[in-house]
């Protein structure tokens, strides 16, 4: 895709979101809930499947979201899990969202065993033989497995302090350790100091409590001394029966670190910290750390194989096997009489400080030299020390693709071993987060413009920084009676490497009508035009897959993005030239991605996608600071680019994966943003090309209807839904401002309003303006758009949203005819043709279902006629041999994913089976049919077209009583997006 015209980028961002200079009126009219439609209750039983092979394996439990049809399922609900045996299977059920009238739309199920495929259905639930229980004694809190017992500190800096099972203690002390280098130095000499804080707890709660499930979070900093600092919030999981759990761990930068200077706060090791007692014999103790794939180096403290003297063939294989060994008198005596000369191995390190090789060694213990044991490409970041009578199994997911990470076992010699996974290895190069150049005279808008100009990069000096990014880690820990075997250890390793996750069928998300209904189907080859779009579907998925492997997309802030677009003449692409290098959600991969998931129940699709959310919506947000709640447009760094807004903070991308898992660090997330309006009051995203004076007033706060309100509706919808404590200040948030964007003279095509705080209303505009945005619907607006209009009872709001669909893909003559002057010079139209395609199924109107197909294929995007395909790229034109599409961009690809998707589901079924003069034989242009409606999008709320497509019929609508009529020259509120970037467009 060629770079946007900076004639275009300016005027996008001036459109979205200036403020009019006009006199306003609030609307009067309140927005509703929309009724039940009387929907048939669709109780049948749903098959959950897992996404992996081996179902829930060594893992401690999987908990997941399954949709419901509107009117199915009263809050009450219970709901019972059987296996694919018949057996009932114990699970622990709550809501996490709700339709409008009351019934539940979203429920989550947490198991902890089952064989197989799993079915769930309205029942009462099986109780676990084991249940888990919470204790609360004073300063601490016992959970319970009923296998294992975990005692969780209430202050201190001991989260941890124990886990046993039975009277055993497995471990203790479990602590967050953090290591602060104060200065870098870049030259070749020096002296590297470093201190350490550790974790210290401020609050502890319980979140739930049984009985399959409990969860506790535990919120602090890292101190030292006075200083508090790198704010931490850990979730520790537990499922009945289990011997495991799981820790998911954030932490959120506040450090300083100024570009140009020396000294700051410089991570050196970032990790969790265990002490786990070794009661047994140097001999039957062992060490377990895994390599590559499911490979172990399986040793023992003091090794009794390869010695000189053979203790006999059954000691050698029980002490590889980890099993504890017959009394010593009982062995070859040569061996017995020697065994305090054999060295005692007590400390481990395995460091993978690269996505492309480890390394593991060893020594006796401190003061003596280490010696190398062994190393490989990517290890699985797992570990276990331990001995006969029991020991700790440990590991960090994504290990290497999260580089630089670290395992360390040390005193393993001694009574009490220590066990470090090592989020950010001490090894490497302490995090360097700081800007990454001197700004080279950017110091004023102007200068910064054509900065922009040059480079896509939005500079501003200051507005570089890291502080309030934030990173999740999963851990997970397991309390072995003994030594493990082989093959459950290989079974712990699966674990940590890909967490067992059940999952929906696409055929109950379609049914429940979620995430936009009608937006999605399942794919369908049955025509070559169908299969055509599919294959290009899957080339495309399949490319991003490889080229994140090529072109080592990884790294501990870096893994889960992928890059904006490619640089033809370097073979690769442009990671270092500002707004071309990370892609930070533009114009929303995470979408095309989800619903590509959606409608294909596909692993590796699902699994890339959750990567893209862990990222996106931690390391790409502000979460503390001046700009919490706002996000970082695409850059060389996630947070390098000066414009800070909504539309990557957009909650939209957030809400399929917690909806799916219920995953509660992603919910914290989505609540966070329910007052970003607020941010409005911090930062104004067009101060760079204002003409007009403005100044962030609370009550008068210009605001785009695009990407600014998309955001906004987005935190507001889901902590309606899901019953939040805000939830009825988010429906009033989500009732008002559709009721007067709807009311404005020009609806969404006004492109901006001003928005009380306090009231949650835009004023409305006395005077019409037309301004429109490519970006306004390419952030999620079309598919938040289509939850609303099938949630909110509001024919306005309705109405101006078709009329945007309806006329942003229409001639400039037709604009001009509507509005009184046409939309200027517009881009993206591929993606635009699922409004199109939208739009037509909703008002019925063939011609827009023609024009969706026309713009789909004959606009600007990709089109039938590009390759399709990769070609070879090797060395000395490149780096690393692979492969190269230069052809494709990530803008163009979402907007394709998105549009093939959607018109696929919505119009599918009307494509012709012959192409038009110059199309490719098979192809997927034109409409012959009649639009009726789609079962998944429900009935139409309209009444049929006239013989010339659109709608004729009027409706009185609020703040006026203007009429809607679809007709030139109407007054009914239009629907245009426009909400900018700040001073530029993608």
């Amino acid at each position: 895709m060629s770079p946007i015209p900076r004639r275009s980028l300016l005027k996008a961002a001036a459109v979205a979101g200036a403020a009019a200079q006009f006199s306003w009126a609030l609307g009067t009219k309140s927005a509703q809930a929309a009724p039940a439609a009387a929907p048939v209750a669709d109780d049948s039983p749903v098959t959950l499947n897992w996404l992996e092979d081996g179902g829930l394996g060594a893992a401690p439990g999987s908990t997941v979201g399954v949709p419901w049809p509107r009117g199915t399922f009263r809050e009450d609900q219970s709901f019972a899990v059987t296996d694919a045996d018949g057996t009932a299977v114990p699970v622990q059920s709550w809501p996490l969202a709700y339709w409008p009238d009351g019934s539940l739309k979203w429920t989550a199920h947490a198991v902890g065993s089952g064989n197989g495929k799993l079915t769930l259905a309205a029942g009462t639930p099986a109780a676990p033989a084991k249940k888990v229980t919470v204790d609360r004694h004073g300063g601490t809190i016992d959970i319970s497995t009923g296998v294992i017992t975990a005692r969780i500190g209430k202050s201190g800096s001991t989260l941890i302090k124990s886990v046993t099972r039975g009277s055993t203690e497995i471990a203790k002390n479990g602590r967050l350790v953090l290591l602060r280098q104060p200065e870098i130095e870049d030259g070749d000499q020096g002296t590297v100091k470093y201190e350490r804080f550790d974790g210290a707890v401020d609050e502890v709660k319980v979140e739930q409590e049984g009985p399959v499930r409990a969860v506790v979070r535990i919120d602090g900093k890292h101190r030292k001394g006075h200083r508090g600092w790198l704010p931490f919030s850990i979730r520790l999981y537990f499922y009945a029966g289990a011997d495991s759990f799981r820790m998911v761990h954030t932490i959120t930068f506040d450090g300083k670190q100024e570009p140009g200077k020396a000294s700051g706060d410089f991570i050196r090791g970032l990790g969790v910290r265990f002490t786990v007692p070794m009661r047994d014999e140097a001999y039957d103790r062992h060490i377990r750390i895994g390599g590559e794939g499911t490979g172990l180096l399986r040793e023992a403290v003091k090794g009794i194989t390869g010695l000189r003297r053979d203790p006999g063939a059954a000691v050698q294989a029980a002490q590889f096997a980890g099993e504890k060994l017959p009394d010593p008198s009982t062995w070859d005596q040569r061996v017995t009489t020697r065994l305090q000369y054999i060295p005692e191995w007590g400390d481990y390190t395995l460091s993978q400080l690269s996505a492309d090789g480890f390394t593991l060694r060893k020594r006796t213990k401190k003061g003596h030299g280490w010696i190398g044991a062994g190393g490989g490409r990517r290890a699985s970041g797992f570990g276990y020390v331990g001995g006969a009578s029991g020991g700790l199994s440990f590991g960090l997911r994504d290990f290497w693709e999260k580089h630089p990470a670290q395992l360390d076992i040390r005193d393993a010699r001694t009574d009490e071993a220590e066990v470090t996974l090592w989020l950010w290895s001490p090894e490497a190069q302490p995090m360097d987060l700081r800007f990454y150049h001197d700004g080279m005279g950017q110091d004023t808008f102007p200068e910064q413009l054509e900065g922009l100009n040059i480079t896509y990069e939005d500079y501003e000096p200051g507005f570089g920084t890291p502080y309030g990014i934030a990173r999740t880690s999963e851990l997970l820990f397991w309390a072995n009676a003994a030594t493990p075997s082989a093959e459950k250890l290989a079974a712990q390793v699966e674990a940590v490497r890909v967490l067992p996750q059940l999952a929906a069928p696409p055929k109950q998300l379609i049914k429940a009508k979620v995430f936009g209904p009608g937006l999605y189907s399942e794919p369908d080859r049955s025509t070559p035009a169908k299969a055509r779009i599919e294959d290009h579907l899957d080339f495309l998925f399949t490319y991003y897959k490889d080229q994140v492997e090529q072109r080592r997309w990884y790294g501990f802030w870096d893994y889960g993005d992928i890059m904006h677009t490619y640089d033809a003449a370097r073979h690769t692409w442009r990671y270092d030239i500002g707004g071309y290098a990370w892609d930070n959600s533009e114009l929303s991969p995470d979408l095309w991605l989800w619903y590509a998931y959606l409608r294909s129940g596909r692993t590796d699709i699902f699994r890339f996608a959750e990567a893209m959310t862990r990222h996106t919506g931690e390391v790409d947000v502000y979460h503390l600071g001046e700009w919490a709640g706002l996000g970082t447009r695409h850059g060389v760094q996630h947070y390098a680019d000066s414009a800070k807004q909504q539309r990557i903070a957009n909650t939209t991308y957030r809400r399929f994966y917690y909806f799916l898992t219920a995953d509660e660090r992603v919910g914290d997330l989505m609540r966070a943003n329910v007052d970003s309006d607020e941010t409005f009051l911090a930062l104004d995203p067009l101060r760079k090309i204002r003409t007009e004076p403005y100044t962030p007033d609370r009550n008068a706060l210009s605001i785009g209807f695009g990407t600014d309100w998309s955001g906004l509706v987005s935190a507001w919808l889901t902590e309606w839904e899901r019953k939040g404590p805000q939830w009825e200040k988010a429906r009033d948030r989500v009732l008002s401002t559709m009721e007067t964007i709807a009311a404005q003279p020009n609806g969404f095509v006004q492109g901006s309003g001003l928005y009380d705080l306090d009231t949650g209303r835009f004023a409305v505009a006395d005077t019409p303006k037309v301004e429109v945005s490519h970006l306004s619907a390419v952030f999620g607006l079309n598919e938040l758009c289509a939850e609303l209009i099938d949630l909110v009872d509001l024919p306005e709001f309705e109405e101006a949203y078709y009329d945007y669909c309806r006329y942003f893909n229409a001639s400039k003559t037709e604009q001009a005819e509507r509005y009184g002057s046409n939309f200027g010079s517009l881009i993206l139209f591929q993606g635009h043709s699922r409004l199109d395609a939208y739009a037509a199924v909703r008002t019925g109107d063939d011609k827009l279902a023609t024009r969706a197909w026309q713009k789909f294929y004959d606009s600007d995007g990709y089109k039938e006629s590009a390759p399709w395909k990769t070609e070879k790229v090797s060395g000395p034109a490149a780096l690393v041999p692979g492969s190269e599409a230069s052809w494709v961009s990530t803008n163009d690809t979402a907007l394709y994913g998105l549009a093939a998707i959607e018109n696929l589901a919505l119009l599918g079924t009307g494509c012709r089976s012959g192409p038009p003069a110059g199309a490719g034989a098979g192809t997927l242009h034109g409409w012959t049919g009649t639009i009726t409606a789609s079962a998944a999008c429900g009935p139409c709320p309209r009444p049929p077209p006239t013989s010339t497509g659109p709608w004729n019929a009027s409706r009185t609508t609020p703040a006026g009583g203007h009429r809607c009529a679809r007709s030139p020259g109407a007054t009914t509120p239009a629907a245009s997006c426009g909400s900018a970037p700040s001073s530029r467009t993608t």
